[in-house]
């Protein structure tokens, strides 16, 4: 989750207003799917409840033993009614973090990256500049967040710029000016701490080494998994994309949302490395599922991205881009994404061989009444998905 969709919270009405509407997307065929699967109904009595409490729409992928199941519901549009598809496209946000680690690890076996050199030794000068330290920092601690570099987009002068030009386009330079001559908050590789700067750098690393990072992410993961559903916006652009869902925050935290579509799409646009991917539900389970099943990287490397930083109370967190978690007690592997429009989750439960891919397109960074009760629901989601068959129901508990 982004700490700048927090800063956001001030702007201007206007900039919500702002955005013209798009056009209704015809209706797509879900072929995959089956609607067989022997908990769709009782998810599906869980995910009304989401509707209920105000999200205005989701849309998810399950991969099971059991095979596909796909499921939306709301509004990917509320202003034209437009329904909630499979086919539209979904924000990833932080979840491209796992897609750059790839690219990085891509490198890594070809040989044109040692994961333990210094950053300066691939940075170009005119943004390694901005870095305090960076040859005490390594290419492994951008991929694990041990760096120390500051939060680019925690500090006030980015956020100021952002009230006063909220469609402002910024380039890669401009967030590493905003943490020029900082120091680090931490001796690099001492400690854990999710640091959205680590990705843009490996992005500005990937392009010095390939020329375009953006165009080597779609040859090493979007063109190999077919991913047709699936664009980095910084590499193909954000026009026209009439499958794209509108979004939506809860300003005031009083239950109204707001359409805050611009703003999201021009920053998660501008973004590289650390965001900037928009996917169906399907495309999505498909990338964590064709890299865990060992089709991008070799088995190797894959031990290398599990290999787990601790957080502060000692507990597995983080590996090479993805996300160490649990849900009910069960571990995942995969990653999670937020912004003021937006929340998705991608994760693996190796224990059930199952994937899961969840987006609804309402911001997950602010508190409020639809936010308090969507938590608990989405509790009785995962409940419900990852209790065994034969176990008592739980899609009707009280949150």
């Amino acid at each position: 989750i982004s700490l700048k969709w927090i800063m956001l919270a001030a702007l201007f009405v206007y900039s919500c207003a702002s955005f013209q509407q798009q056009r209704i997307v015809a209706s797509c065929d879900t072929a995959s799917s089956t609607q067989s699967y022997s908990k769709a109904a009782a998810l599906s009595a869980v995910l009304k409840d989401l509707l209920d409490a105000g999200v205005p729409g989701y849309s998810l992928a399950v991969h099971t033993k059991e095979g596909w199941w796909e499921s939306s519901g709301g509004f990917a549009k509320i202003e034209n009614k437009t329904g909630m598809q499979a086919c539209h496209l979904q924000y990833l946000q932080s979840v491209a973090k796992t897609f750059m680690a790839v690219g990085i690890l891509k490198l890594f076996e070809q040989g044109r990256i040692d994961l333990q050199a210094p950053i300066t030794q691939y940075l170009p000068q005119h943004h390694a500049q901005y870095i305090t330290g960076g040859n005490r920092i390594t290419v492994m601690m951008l991929l694990n967040h041990t760096s120390g570099i500051p939060e680019y987009n925690s500090q006030p002068a980015y956020v100021t710029k952002l009230l006063q030009h909220p469609q402002h386009v910024f380039q890669s330079a401009d967030y590493l000016k905003f943490i020029s001559g900082k120091p680090l908050d931490f001796e690099p590789g001492s400690k854990f701490s999710y640091r959205n700067t680590n990705y843009l750098l490996l992005a500005l690393i990937a392009d010095a080494i390939t020329g375009n990072h953006g165009a080597f992410l779609n040859e090493v993961i979007i063109k190999p998994l077919h991913l047709e559903h699936t664009l980095y916006l910084p590499e193909t652009g954000y026009k026209n994309l009439p499958r794209l869902v509108n979004c939506y925050w809860d300003r005031y935290g009083n239950g109204a949302v707001e359409n805050v579509s611009s703003m999201q799409l021009v920053n998660v646009a501008s973004l590289v490395g650390d965001d900037g991917i928009v996917s169906t539900p399907e495309d999505a389970v498909q990338f964590l599922k064709g890299l865990l099943e060992g089709r991008l990287l070799q088995s190797g490397t894959m031990a290398l991205m599990k290999t787990w930083v601790n957080d502060s109370k000692g507990n597995p967190a983080y590996g090479l881009g993805l996300d160490y978690a649990t849900f009910q007690g069960q571990v995942a592997y995969g990653h999670s994404g937020g912004g003021l429009g937006a929340g998705c989750n991608l994760y693996y439960f190796p224990e059930q061989d199952l994937y899961i891919f969840i987006a609804i397109n309402l911001g997950t960074i602010t508190e409020g009444p639809i936010h308090a009760k969507a938590k608990k629901i989405l509790d009785r989601f995962y409940q419900v998905l990852l209790t065994p068959p034969n176990d008592a129901d739980v899609s009707n508990t009280t949150p």
